[in-house]
């Protein structure tokens, strides 16, 4: 009996001897979670300004900060119409929202922000990357949002361009109850693509015969492993057979049906209350919420691969023999894509406060799914493959089928207290839990060849007799973090002098396992078969491999897990040690100079696997301690911050910041296993061996508060970076491959500039507010680490020059109505650097538009309209001034209904 290893994150940590047990994150401050409580009975007393009230209590919050924030609050996002963390954010001065998930600050990549929830780490269930992906966290469980720009002590010291503090809805003063629905429509969506899923994960049977047969579904490995016998050829029909009846328990029953698409819809429900205990004189809450979320997209997408001989006048076009000569691309692919995204939430948080003491747990669970299809048909009329319809009458079609779910839970317990008998000393404290599991059960592609004849006609569809017709993939991951974390706080009072002090610890613990596994389903008799002779049956080719296909045309699987040394398996561990101190004086009201110190401890490990493993001999080769030492990084260091504030008097204040910090490679990028990034859609290898970015930050910021609300800010930044991690890419005829360096050095530099502005004096009840960001940076890379990479002095990857947020508000005086009109733009940034003469590919800038519309028939009562994307506008990526990608976005309209007893 063969035995197959299986090694787990916590047994490597150990076995390594690299890491012990320990959790740790920072607690949520007391005087914040009081200034939270303060804001919403504001908004609940003044009815008569629901938005311009709120946006004027968050400022507040935001100007009483020691180091410089960006605060949003829950009715903000509502005024906004964003269902979510990451499409809220977007309108934050300086951050710019990527694929509908992740947050660039000030120009800077999401390696460069962090996000936590209610000051404690938590895992990533995206697959690419260790932030979390801000769009599964739901509106209904945030209470606010802030956005610190400028590092502080208490603050993890992996800061670049800003830590984001997911704060959780807080419990309320009396009985609450709220239900809201709401329906809606994408434009593309009113028609798509369905099939019938199969999420049962790998087959029972195969996973069997990977530990039988150590990964080699060959015919001669199983005549051997079996000692399969018999004249003639009877041992190699047997062993045929064997793997023919493996092949037949890949799911293969799934063919697209065009049908229409079911109208976007959500849920809402929360349940809340508070009474008082009598043993111990006290205060207990409690508070539910939970959401459900479907929506439908449709979308058309081209994606290209540039020519390296592209010229200004070659062709985008490949419907002729002309246009095919001159054309600007290797590659040229058309698709459709139907995704439904469905989205479950619960939350539930309980506490009890006791005086000037409280403790509360909190429990967290978001389920995200995503199915996709795609088909289409891809031409190349440059590179070592030639096949376009009009030159050689050959085109590649694939149609993709990929079903993934995401899952975050989350246990935090949570205490804040302050001891008034002992010099109001205070201390918070958190305990957080997290898991995060993502789940590929059903991803698959199908390959083919259309044949068209000399006037570009459709005559039949394909299978060639090359490997690789059809590959299923399955893919697991799972990340567990646990963190603890707790503040100390001294208030003093001398004459003219407000002083408090601040120590605080932070562990955190993180352990990952990924795991991928690969079949193919190969045409091994290598004659062409025939699949479909009428165009207008093409959504149904899928179905051809029937159980009679399989058999009469010789279709063997493959297992394609790489061997040793190669990997498409990991396993990582990473452990933080914090500690820090910290000052905050204010001197005659006047000066605030505050400011302190942390040390961290950093420990972390990735180790390429694979699921190959069936001896000792196996198990060296993967974690001989040469690989061992070169996939560590082990660090410590000292992280100074100063923040001087000049407060002449309640209208304005005038900020200074400085702060060093760190940017580390996330877990996935120090370990050589492919992965396609969902941003780029780039093949994508880590590099063991590289280094973190030291970052030294410098803010300047002026506010001005007017008597009636207004605010205006106007700040500018500059943060040098030391080994910045950057991407180099590889082109080959048909795709890229991309991997990382560390670069030379870097630099970020801009201005931001921020208002609220009361419009009263045009017409009552109207007020805009918005921010603006020009900024710009420079990376420079060693030649030797360059590759072929065109510039390799260039803007920073994921940079924008620019970002824009404009709001136009109306608020009625009786408080009926409340409208938002609300802009967003970002300019031109890499998304994948030039290489071989190309020119850097930019993404354009999109034009955002969106329409919010709340109507109170009372006061316990709202009907919501909200319009997205008013202007149509498509996502579009050029290299060279040549347009080389392009996906509609749609425009989505809802109309919701929710009701407060």
């Amino acid at each position: 009996m063969k035995n197959q290893y299986k090694l787990k994150p916590v047994a490597l940590a150990v076995g390594l001897g690299l890491f012990a047990s320990a959790p740790a994150a920072l607690a949520q401050q007391a005087d914040e979670a009081d200034v939270e409580r303060e804001s919403t009975i504001e908004e609940v007393v003044t009815t008569g300004s629901r938005l311009q009230g709120s946006a004027a209590a968050v400022v507040q919050e935001r100007k009483n900060q020691a180091f410089v924030a960006d605060i949003l609050g829950a009715e903000q996002l509502s005024r906004s119409g964003d269902s979510d963390a990451a499409s809220a954010l977007r309108r934050v001065t300086g951050l710019t929202l990527v694929d509908g998930k992740f947050i660039y600050v000030r120009g800077l990549g999401e390696r460069y922000s962090s996000a936590r929830i209610n000051g404690a780490s938590i895992p990533s269930p995206d697959l690419t990357r260790n932030v979390i992906p801000l769009d599964i966290i739901p509106s209904t469980i945030i209470e606010s949002m802030a956005v610190q720009k400028v590092f502080s002590p208490s603050m993890p010291a992996a800061f670049g361009g800003g830590n984001i503090d997911i704060r959780t809805r807080s419990l309320p003063d009396d009985f609450v109850f709220s239900v809201e629905a709401g329906v809606g429509m994408n434009s593309n969506a009113d028609e798509g693509y369905t099939y019938n899923r199969d999420d049962s994960g790998i087959p029972a049977g195969i996973k069997d015969a990977i530990g039988r047969y150590q990964g080699d579904f060959s015919l001669r490995n199983i005549v051997n492993t079996d000692g399969l016998t018999g004249s003639g050829n009877s041992a190699g029909n047997q062993a045929r057979a064997i793997n023919a009846s493996l092949a037949k328990q890949l799911p293969r029953d799934m063919v697209l049906k065009k049908e229409s698409l079911d109208p976007n819809m959500d849920f809402k429900a929360t349940l809340g209350n508070s009474f008082d205990e009598s043993f111990f004189g006290g205060t207990i809450g409690v508070l539910a919420a939970a959401s459900y979320d479907n929506d439908w997209d449709v979308s058309e997408r081209k994606n290209a691969v540039i020519s390296n001989n592209a010229t200004a006048d070659c062709s985008t076009s490949l419907a002729t023999v002309e246009d095919i000569s001159k054309s600007c691309y290797n590659t040229f692919e058309e698709t459709t894509v139907t995704t439904e995204t469905e989205r479950l939430n619960g939350f539930f948080t309980a506490g009890y406060e006791l005086d000037t003491h409280s403790v509360s747990y909190t429990k967290i669970y978001l389920e995200d799914s995503e199915d996709e299809s795609e088909f289409g048909i891809k031409q190349s009329p440059n590179g070592s493959n030639l096949k376009t319809i009009v030159g050689t009458g050959i085109a590649n079609r694939e149609h993709e089928f990929k079903y993934e779910e995401r899952v975050l839970n989350v246990d935090q317990f949570r205490g804040q207290h302050t001891l008034m008998d002992y010099w109001g000393i205070g201390f918070d404290w958190q305990y957080t839990e997290s898991k995060a599991e993502t789940d590929i059960p059903t991803e698959v592609s199908y390959r083919f060849d259309d044949i068209y004849d000399t006037e570009g006609n459709f005559s039949e569809t394909r299978v060639t007799g090359d490997d690789n017709r059809a590959i299923f993939q399955f893919v697991d991951m799972e990340d567990n973090v646990k963190s603890y974390g707790g503040n100390l706080s001294l208030p003093l009072a001398f004459s003219g002098i407000e002083l408090e002090l601040k120590a605080g610890y932070d562990f955190v613990d993180k352990a990952r396992y990924y795991s991928t596994s690969r079949f193919s389903l190969d045409n091994a008799s290598g004659s062409r078969l025939s699949v479909l002779d009428d165009l207008d049956d093409v959504l149904g080719v899928t179905g051809y491999l029937t159980d009679d296909v399989i058999d009469d045309n010789d279709f063997r699987i493959s297992f394609r897990e790489p061997g040793a040394p190669n990997a498409d398996d990991y396993l990582a561990a990473q452990k933080i040690d914090a500690y820090y101190g910290e000052f905050d004086a204010i001197f005659d009201n006047t000066w605030r100079v505050s400011g302190g110190v942390r040390y961290e401890d950093f420990k972390q490990v990735s180790l390429a696997t694979s699921s190959l493993i069936f001896s000792e001999q196996d198990l060296n080769n993967y974690f001989n301690p040469e690989r061992v030492l070169e996939s560590t990084i082990a660090e410590d260091d000292l992280y100074t911050a100063l923040s001087l504030t000049y407060m002449a008097s309640d209208n304005y204040q005038l900020r200074f910041g400085y702060g060093e910090t760190v940017v580390r490679p996330d877990l996935r990028e120090t370990v050589p296993v492919a992965y396609y990034d969902p941003i780029t859609d780039i093949r994508t290898f880590g590099r063991a061996g590289l280094e973190s970015s030291d970052l030294r930050n410098y803010d300047a910021r002026f506010e001005y508060y007017a008597d009636n609300g207004d605010n205006y800010t106007i700040a500018a930044f500059y943060k040098d970076i030391e080994n910045p991690i950057e991407s180099v890419l590889q082109v080959g005829d048909e795709d890229y491959t991309l991997s990382y360096v560390n670069g030379e050095s870097a630099e970020v530099y801009g201005v931001e500039l921020e208002w609220l502005h009361d419009l009263g004096y045009l017409a009552n009840g109207f007020f805009t507010s918005g921010n603006l960001t020009w900024s710009d940076s420079e990376a420079s890379i060693d030649p030797a680490l360059a590759g072929n990479l065109t510039n390799r002095t260039k803007r920073m990857t994921g940079h924008s020059e620019y970002v824009a947020n404009f709001q136009l508000n109306y608020d009625s005086a009786n408080g009926e109505h409340a409208t938002s009109l609300v802009y967003n733009v970002f300019g031109e940034r890499i998304l994948a650097a030039g290489i071989g003469g190309r020119e850097d590919a930019y993404e354009q800038p999109f034009h955002s538009l969106d329409l919010v519309y709340n109507y109170y028939p009372s006061f316990n009562s709202k009907i919501g309209l909200k319009v997205k994307n008013l202007l149509g506008e498509d996502q579009e990526v050029t290299q060279s001034d040549i347009l080389v990608r392009s996906k509609e976005v749609g425009t989505v309209v809802s109309l919701s209904y929710s009701y407060e007893f």
